[in-house]
């Protein structure tokens, strides 16, 4: 099991950190800090989190980025928001917030119900080609619309929920993992092990927390979870799962 994977010609750690809590206090932007200090180089965030002020964290705290770090964000999430003009205006409202010119990775936060998902890339696209965009993704969707995006703009990363109980996107983690695409599950840590979670919790001698992540990591060689975190503590219990080994047979009793 490789510790990290590439987002473009960034190698970044396969435990991300997840952002949709965070606030602007100064107490997390040390926390931010901290992260990339402990090798978290993989920060995942959105327009609408905490009303901007997850992005505003981290432009605070951060920017500007090191080379080897890449600040994920996301635009276009409620319906109607796909259309071009709402994208380009959030677009431009997260690199100001960022404090950046550039954003490694823009994902489509959904497909918007009302914009055909090529016009809603191709504003991304506009931006990517202009250098202010290096990598494209999209949130919560199936193979065919995947494939679809990928006739409009390369496809770097695919975020959709899954989980030890969520397992509605088997599919496109495997789909994912053949084409070399990042998939980054978001609530990761949701779900339930039950008796079986408790017992390999036990042998290893480890958290619930590091069992399911250690799970996630061996299911797709392109697997980057990023697990939300405003402590210290969780976000270093969070990246020693990277040092945890299971077994086929513990995979398998979970699987």
């Amino acid at each position: 099991m490789g510790s990290d994977l590439a987002v473009g010609e960034t190698h970044v750690t396969r435990v991300g950190l997840g952002t949709n809590r965070l606030t602007n206090t100064p107490g997390n932007q040390a926390l931010l800090r901290e992260a990339l200090g402990a090798a978290v180089n993989f920060i995942d965030t959105a327009h609408l989190y905490t009303g901007g002020d997850s992005e505003r964290t981290i432009g605070a705290a951060l920017a500007p980025f090191p080379e080897a770090s890449v600040v994920a964000t996301k635009g276009g999430y409620s319906p109607g928001e796909g259309r071009p003009e709402i994208l380009r205006a959030q677009i431009e409202e997260s690199l100001r917030r960022l404090r950046t010119d550039r954003i490694e990775l823009y994902y489509l936060h959904r497909v918007d119900p009302q914009t055909p998902l090529e016009t809603s890339l191709a504003a991304i696209g506009q931006y990517r080609g202009q250098g202010k965009i290096r990598e494209v993704g999209i949130c919560e969707v199936g193979i065919e619309e995947i494939k679809r995006a990928r006739q409009v703009v390369p496809i770097a990363a695919v975020q959709n929920r899954y989980n030890l109980s969520d397992r509605r996107h088997e599919q496109v983690v495997d789909y994912c993992a053949e084409q070399r695409i990042l998939f980054v599950p978001y609530f990761p840590l949701r779900g339930d092990g039950g008796s079986v979670l408790r017992e390999i919790v036990e042998s290893h001698r480890a958290t619930p927390s590091q069992i399911t992540l250690a799970w996630l990591l061996k299911r797709s060689p392109t697997m980057l979870p990023i697990p939300g975190t405003l402590s210290s503590e969780h976000l270093h219990e969070n990246l020693a799962a990277l040092q945890i080994e299971l077994s086929d047979d513990e995979y398998q009793a979970l699987a």
